[in-house]
């Protein structure tokens, strides 16, 4: 037999960058894993740039940047940074109100240096209080946006309704006519490269091609998509694309005209420190979300350290407002190309920096040879699997409180942009988490213990402002005249606010309400001012004017909430259980000793409540019976309660001698039993002995409150009277319930 391995500490932080694999340790699946993230990167920079009224070079020198830069800093293993889509608007804003670029690269700068400032003083920590719902909501909205916008790429169209739109013409001819128009600007070359690269990726692992592993399946759909539009041109000409459908990189002259510097002069403007605040409080959520993201695609589920990646992301913006680039973050396209290619380390990220690097210096002729349809083909699977069918079903599966706000997320981010729209869904998240909270602050078990009702509210392991509402509202609907218990006992924090709750109900509504306040485990730690103590004795008073039908439904009712499975916490420290003892026991309980199961636990009672008497056989011998009067003379107990159980092997090994018609030393426990049910060796030898061992179980349960009433002139006079009370119960082991017997009287037959 193999040793069981040792853990004698958890695992530090250096511990777990361990767990990174060595940067050069998968070629295999990086390499080509960064030569498609570049191939898709690159549109992508360029039409960022675009849509930021930005020159597109620094779209080009923010991808570099993000890839080199911030892949080489960044502590996660599959993330990938880039020009930020979420900062477009604000971008464009900003540079038509600085006046020019030059000045807008100074606030990208100032905003790199305050996103450093959030790294280094650990503002990372917010990313681990957003809600998944939000992130996957993120995540679907992103594969729903990226369809949209590759769906004109995939046709070759021009995208933008404007394109197929006359407003002059009238309302039944506009129809016709932008559908007229759509249909002829669809490209029939781009159509025909989308569907075979489509159908080469969707179906690529369910055929003898995914043993091919040289290349992965994207990347061939790249280059297959520059062949075809290749042989398009030489023998089918119509098909053939033309520059406005390829990957368009400007051609660079002289190494130095790349850069653009910023306008150090335009430091002591307050409006570009009110445009650096902006980026950096965008682009810092954006990135963190962004990285939680992609740390739930990674199929290794990494965490990524969120500070710093706020680092990496600082210094990234900075350089890339020092040499001319747009604002960075790390992006969840991308970043989800890198993982569904097969990437393992960071090295893939760094790669695609250095790629888009040589593209811009060396291989521009060469890349604007890719079709844009094959690009679009890419990222429309890749759409489809952030936004699948199966992804709805998962959420709508986990019920109301997780679908509604993951719905609203994507509607939100679809409809607006990504940061309102995920402000949007957090709010609609919050919401479900306070109403959560308003239900979850404590449980309440509700008995009838004493005389009148009795409450028992257990607060949760930490109670806070939010919890307020519930706990007032609950308290200040307690019915008159009622015994009402908080327990703090397995509180760790409790708000002041809520502990001033507790103190004005005290001292105004359970007063002017005759309603009777006990609270416990209130620690000295959290609590201030005024004590809460626990009314030690108006509960015991309360429990010794309980009647033993009164006690016999407290059972009945603690068994129901227990196969319910609505259990109250045991887990006290030796103080608070001895507030529980100091109070008198409910009852005595007689069982078998074959039953091991917590006679508390299945009655949902309070410590100290029961006194078990555990005996072989369920028989009550003289023993038994001085222990019963010993339990209620002296200690309080006002109840009786005989209990047997189901599948008794004490029974059961006694059955199988009697059937072999051998005498041992616990054939005594059945002997009469056996002998009243006219129980027969044949019958034993027939039937099933777990049956006859329940039969002989209720007849000695039966039997043993017929003794307390012959034997002892005790009981008989105080179950008369109805100061003290009998029953018996039947403990069923396959369902966990349990069958009372009614109250003993000694009128009548309790074999009967």
């Amino acid at each position: 037999m193999s040793k069981i391995p040792k853990f004698n500490k958890l695992p530090n932080k250096a511990d777990l960058d361990q767990l990174q694999k060595p940067l050069f340790s998968r070629l295999d699946k990086d390499i080509p894993a960064s030569i498609v993230v570049f191939l898709v990167a690159l549109p992508l920079c360029l039409g960022i740039a675009l849509a930021s009224g930005a020159p597109l070079l620094s779209g080009l020198i923010s991808g570099i940047i993000g890839g080199i830069v911030i892949g080489s800093i960044s502590g996660s293993a599959v993330s990938v940074s880039g020009p930020a889509a979420s900062l477009t608007a604000v971008v464009l804003a900003a540079i038509g109100s600085l006046g020019n670029f030059e000045v807008f690269l100074m606030a990208v700068v100032l905003g790199g240096i305050f996103q450093f400032l959030l790294g280094i003083f650990k503002a990372g920590f917010i990313a681990d209080y957003m809600p998944s719902n939000i992130i996957k909501g993120l995540l679907a909205a992103i594969g729903i946006i990226l369809i949209i916008a590759q769906v004109p790429y995939a046709l070759g169209i021009a995208p933008g309704v404007e394109n197929y739109y006359d407003p002059s013409l009238p309302g039944g001819e506009q129809f016709t006519s932008f559908f007229t128009a759509f249909l002829n600007s669809v490209t029939a070359g781009s159509v025909v490269i989308s569907v075979i690269s489509l159908a080469i990726l969707i179906f690529w692992d369910k055929t003898p091609l995914k043993n091919f592993q040289l290349l992965p399946p994207a990347l061939i759909v790249v280059l297959l998509g520059v062949f075809l539009n290749l042989f398009f041109e030489h023998v089918v000409p119509f098909l053939h694309l033309n520059t406005a459908q390829l990957v368009n990189i400007p051609a660079i002259d002289h190494f130095s005209t790349l850069f653009t510097y910023p306008d150090f002069s335009s430091i002591t403007n307050p409006q570009v420190w009110g445009v650096a605040i902006t980026i950096t409080l965008i682009a810092s959520i954006a990135s963190l979300l962004a990285l939680e993201a992609a740390d739930e695609l990674d199929p290794h589920k990494r965490k990524s350290p969120p500070n710093r990646e706020l680092v990496a992301q600082g210094i990234g913006n900075t350089l890339a407002g020092l040499i001319g680039g747009i604002p960075i973050t790390t992006v969840i396209v991308r970043s989800s190309v890198n993982i569904k290619t097969g990437a393992e380390t960071k090295l893939s990220a760094i790669l695609h920096g250095f790629l888009l690097l040589a593209s811009v210096l060396f291989l521009s002729s060469i890349l604007n040879l890719i079709p844009l349809s094959s690009l679009a083909a890419i990222l429309l699977v890749i759409g489809y699997n952030l936004a699948s069918w199966d992804v709805i079903k998962t959420m709508y599966k986990k019920g109301w409180n997780q679908f509604i706000p993951f719905i609203v997320t994507i509607v939100a981010i679809i409809a607006t942009d990504l940061l309102i729209g995920i402000f949007i869904g957090t709010l609609i998240s919050i919401f479900f988490i306070l109403k959560s909270n308003y239900h979850n602050a404590f449980f309440i078990e509700n008995t009838r213990i004493f005389k009148g009702e009795t409450i028992r509210l257990e607060l949760a392991n930490e109670v806070s402002f939010f919890n307020k509402a519930s706990i007032k509202n609950t308290l200040w609907n307690v019915p008159e005249g009622s015994n009402v218990i908080i327990d703090a006992t397995f509180s760790s924090f409790i708000d002041q606010d809520v502990l001033d709750i507790f103190d004005d109900f005290k001292e105004t509504y359970a007063k002017e309400h005759n309603i009777n306040l006990s609270i416990i485990g209130v620690k000295e730690n959290y609590e201030v001012g005024k004590e809460l103590n626990f009314v030690k004795e108006d509960i015991q008073q309360s429990k010794k004017q309980s009647t033993p039908a009164e006690i016999l439904d407290y059972f009945k009712e603690g068994n129901e909430r227990y196969t319910a499975g609505k259990l109250i916490s045991r887990r006290l420290r030796n103080k608070e259980l001895m507030d529980f003892i100091n109070a008198p026991p409910l009852a005595a309980v007689v069982n078998c000793i074959d039953m091991r199961e917590p006679l508390n636990v299945l009655m949902n009672t309070g410590i100290g409540d029961i006194i078990p008497i555990r005996t072989a056989g369920n028989l009550a011998g003289k023993d038994v019976l001085t222990s019963l009067e010993i339990a209620c003379k002296e200690q309080g107990a006002r109840f009786i309660l005989f209990m047997g159980n189901s599948d008794n092997k004490i029974y059961i090994e006694a059955l199988k001698n009697f059937g072999k018609g051998q005498a041992t030393y616990i054939s005594p426990l059945i002997a009469d039993a056996v002998k009243a049910l006219k129980i027969s060796t044949e019958e034993v030898a027939r039937r099933d002995l777990n049956e006859i061992a329940d039969e002989i179980t209720k007849w000695n349960l039966g039997r043993s409150m017929e003794l307390v009433i012959t034997e002892s002139e005790y009981f008989r006079k105080k179950i008369e009277e109805g100061s003290k009370g009998m029953a018996s119960a039947f403990f069923n082991r396959s369902t966990g319930k349990i069958e009372f017997s009614k109250l003993y009287s000694p009128s009548e037959n309790a074999l009967g």
